[in-house]
C-alpha cells in the first residue's frame, strides 16, 4: 500500500507540474493578452486604480507557474514547489468557485487563447488539480533530492530568467505561438461563417401577466406567452406588466471571428468591401492613439508614402473617437484613412499599439509590431505580388 501511495504520489506531482508548465507556457507567450484579462478583472471588480499592476502581475503570474511546473516535474526545490503549489490552488480555486457563481469575465484566462474555458470549466478544472496538489504536498517528504542543493537553485533561477526573458520578447515583439482567431494565413471571411445546420443560441425571458378580473399576477416564459392565445387573445382577460432582458442559457454555434466589423467615420459599415477587396492593405491597428507608440510615426508615415504610391490601400483602425483621430492626424502628420473597430477586436488582432498587418482578399498575410515593421522594399518582395 505504502509503495502504492508512494506511485500515486509521484503521478499527481508529474501531472501537476505539466499543468503548471503549460498554463505558466501559454501565459508567457502572450503577456499582453494576460495584461488585458488582468485589467478585464479590475472593471469587474471596480479596482481600475490598479490598472497599472496588470503588467507586471501578467509576467509574475506566468513565471511563478511555469517555475512552479518546472520544479514540481524535475523534483527539485521540494518544498518550496509543494507549498507554492498548494498556496496557488488555495487562492485560486475559492476565486474561480466565485467567479463561476457571479460571471463578471465570461473567459477566465487561464490557459489565455490556447484552450479556452468558462468560468464552471475552470472551477472542475482546479478542483481536479487541486486534488493532485494536495496528494503531492501530503507526500513532499518521501522524495530525495537527486542532485545538490547548489544545482538545484541554479536550474531554479535560470528558468526564473528563461521565463521573464521569454515573456519580455513576446511583449516586445508578438506571440512567437498566435493562438488567436487572427494569426498569420487567416482568411477572415471563411473565419465568419457560420454553417447551417449549426445550433442557434437559446434565450429565456419571462413575461409578467395580470388577471384582470383576479387581480393574480404570473410570470410566465415567452415561448409559453407565444403558444398559448390565452394570455393575448380578443378580449383576453390577461394584461401585460413587463418582460425581462432575454438571458442566454444555451450558447449555440460560434465562428471563430464573430465581432469583426469596420466602419466609416460617417457610420458606414465597410467591413465587406475591404475584406472583398483584391488589392492590399496595409492595415495600422492602433485600438488606442494617446496610448500609441509615437515614437514609430515617422516610419509609418514613410511606408503610408510608399505604399500608396504603388496604388496600395493604407488604412489605420482604432476605436477611439472622431476628435481624438483629428488630433492625432495633425499633431504626427498622419494622412490616411481612419476606420473604426471594436476595440477588444483589435486587441485581439495584433498584440501591438501600434500594428501592421498586411491583408489581401480578406487573408492576413503578414503582422508586425510596431518596432518590427520592415521597409516598404522588403515587404514587396515577400508579399506584394504584381
Amino acid at each position: 500500500m505504502k509503495v502504492l501511495m508512494s506511485r500515486i504520489a509521484i503521478l499527481s506531482r508529474i501531472c501537476a507540474g505539466l499543468v503548471f508548465i503549460f498554463s505558466g507556457f501559454v501565459k508567457a507567450v502572450d503577456p499582453l493578452g494576460s495584461t488585458y484579462k488582468f485589467i478585464d478583472y479590475f472593471h469587474a471588480f471596480n479596482l481600475p486604480w490598479l490598472e497599472q499592476a496588470a503588467f507586471p502581475l501578467a509576467i509574475l503570474l506566468s513565471g511563478s507557474e511555469f517555475l512552479i511546473g518546472v520544479c514540481l516535474l524535475l523534483f527539485i526545490r521540494n518544498k518550496l514547489a509543494n507549498w507554492g503549489a498548494l498556496l496557488f490552488m488555495a487562492g485560486f480555486t475559492p476565486l474561480t468557485f466565485w467567479l463561476a457563481l457571479t460571471n463578471p469575465v465570461q473567459d477566465c484566462g487561464c490557459f489565455g487563447d490556447a484552450i479556452i474555458l468558462s468560468n464552471w470549466q475552470t472551477f472542475y478544472k482546479n478542483i481536479l488539480i487541486s486534488a493532485l496538489v494536495i496528494i503531492s504536498f501530503i507526500y513532499r517528504n518521501s522524495t530525495k533530492h537527486w542532485m545538490s542543493i547548489k544545482a538545484e537553485w541554479v536550474i531554479a533561477a535560470s528558468t526564473a530568467l528563461l521565463i521573464t526573458g521569454f515573456s519580455l520578447f513576446n511583449y516586445w515583439h508578438l506571440p512567437v505561438i498566435d493562438f488567436r482567431p487572427y494569426k498569420i494565413g487567416t482568411n477572415i471571411p471563411e473565419g465568419m461563417i457560420i454553417p447551417e445546420d449549426a445550433p442557434a443560441s437559446v434565450y429565456e425571458q419571462y413575461f409578467t401577466l395580470l388577471d384582470t378580473i383576479s387581480g393574480k399576477k404570473v410570470s410566465i416564459e415567452s415561448n409559453i406567452y407565444s403558444s398559448d392565445s390565452i394570455y393575448w387573445k380578443k378580449g383576453t382577460t390577461w394584461k401585460f406588466i413587463s418582460s425581462t432582458e432575454p438571458v442566454m442559457v444555451k450558447r449555440g454555434y460560434q465562428p471563430a471571428i464573430h465581432d469583426f466589423s469596420i466602419s466609416s467615420l460617417s457610420g458606414e459599415d465597410i467591413t465587406e468591401k475591404v475584406l472583398a477587396d483584391t488589392g492590399y492593405y496595409f492595415i495600422i491597428v492602433a485600438y488606442d492613439l494617446k496610448k500609441s507608440e509615437i515614437k514609430y510615426q515617422p516610419e509609418i508615415n514613410r511606408l503610408f508614402n510608399q505604399a500608396v504610391a504603388d496604388n496600395h490601400k493604407f488604412v489605420c483602425l482604432t476605436a477611439v473617437t472622431g476628435s481624438e483621430i483629428e488630433q492625432f492626424k495633425t499633431a504626427h502628420n498622419a494622412v490616411y484613412e481612419f476606420y473604426i473597430t471594436d476595440p477588444i477586436t483589435l486587441k485581439t488582432i495584433i498584440r501591438a499599439n501600434p500594428g501592421l498587418i498586411i491583408l489581401h482578399k480578406g487573408t492576413i498575410l503578414a503582422k508586425w509590431a510596431s518596432n518590427d515593421i520592415p521597409g516598404y522594399d522588403k515587404i514587396k518582395m515577400k508579399y506584394l505580388k504584381k
